[in-house]
């Protein structure tokens, strides 16, 4: 083995263990919390995070997921930059971005993909969303049975 391949594999090998060595964030498990999560500033990496209070006797995360979508809108409509919000829920971290909301137990680790944005932004539950094969949504109501006919085309 060359000198060169030995020493990328040692500087992975450092930096892999320096990862696993790294301390990592636990979200609060206070039962029916939520909880609003600020990332560490960029020059201090190794401080933790905040976690700020946003609602208590929330019965599920995807209500907690509501609450913290409901931030972020009404900080964009106030002039916020901020499209990507992290939050917790009794152990758990809610990842929401542009896509919809992830759950995850840990900030860097794998997350499960919950809820999804519909064509108007609204969030709900990916398999709610019914579409065709060309992907129009299939969802959509019928009119009546007693509303006229359209006109015919000429």
């Amino acid at each position: 083995m060359t000198r060169k391949p030995f020493l990328a594999l040692a500087g992975l090998a450092v930096a892999g263990l320096a990862a696993a060595c790294a301390p990592r964030v636990e979200a609060p498990r206070d039962e029916g919390v939520c909880w609003y999560v600020v990332p560490a500033e960029d020059g201090a990496e190794d401080a933790p995070p905040r976690f700020n209070l946003v609602a208590r006797d929330q019965p599920q995360i995807e209500f907690c997921a509501a609450r913290l979508e409901e931030m972020r809108l009404r900080f964009l409509r106030l002039g916020g930059s901020n499209r990507e919000i992290i939050g917790a829920y009794q152990g758990q971290f809610i990842f929401i971005d542009r896509r919809g909301v992830q759950f995850g137990k840990d900030l860097n680790g794998p997350r499960f993909f919950a809820l999804t944005r519909t064509g108007d932004g609204r969030l709900a539950i990916p398999g709610a969303i019914q579409r065709d094969i060309d992907g129009r949504p299939t969802a959509i109501a019928a009119p009546p049975a007693d509303a006229p006919s359209a006109p015919p085309a000429n």
